[in-house]
């Protein structure tokens, strides 16, 4: 998918001041930096959006082993950027690298918020219930 003017696709992370941001105020939960510093020594591959001019506006991650199982996550657009295709444009790359880098049989993840239902489902997604449950532990 292309970006539409303005926006410029980053392959690969960006800081973790804006992964925290970003995180922040797009309404995921809020992750301090030590968070978001593992959460990007951890992942697979990553990118991220910038604007015009120059402030990063969206991300996205794959969680890995390289093989066969990845995690979407992370998938973060500020609300005022919200709606050009930027999701999109962010997912496309991630999936394209799992389908130029891995073997056939890859297992991709995700746990999405419902505005996000559509993306995914339009790039082949399907929910696993009830054939399988999806669950989740928060630790304290």
């Amino acid at each position: 998918m292309t970006l539409a003017a303005g926006y410029r696709l980053v392959d690969g992370a960006p800081s973790t001041d804006d992964y925290v941001r970003l995180r922040r105020e797009s309404g995921l939960s809020v992750k301090t930096a030590e968070q978001g510093s593992a959460a990007i020594t951890g992942s697979w591959a990553f990118r991220h959006v910038v604007d015009a001019s120059g402030d990063v506006v969206a991300m996205g991650r794959l969680v890995g082993d390289g093989a066969w199982y990845f995690l979407v996550a992370d998938m973060a657009t500020l609300p005022e950027h919200q709606g050009r295709g930027i999701g999109s444009a962010i997912l496309d790359s991630l999936l394209e690298q799992i389908h130029a880098e891995v073997p056939a049989g890859a297992y991709v993840t995700l746990t999405a918020d419902p505005p996000g239902r559509r993306l995914y489902e339009s790039r082949g997604f399907v929910d696993v219930a009830p054939a399988r449950t999806g669950m989740h532990l928060v630790t304290n």
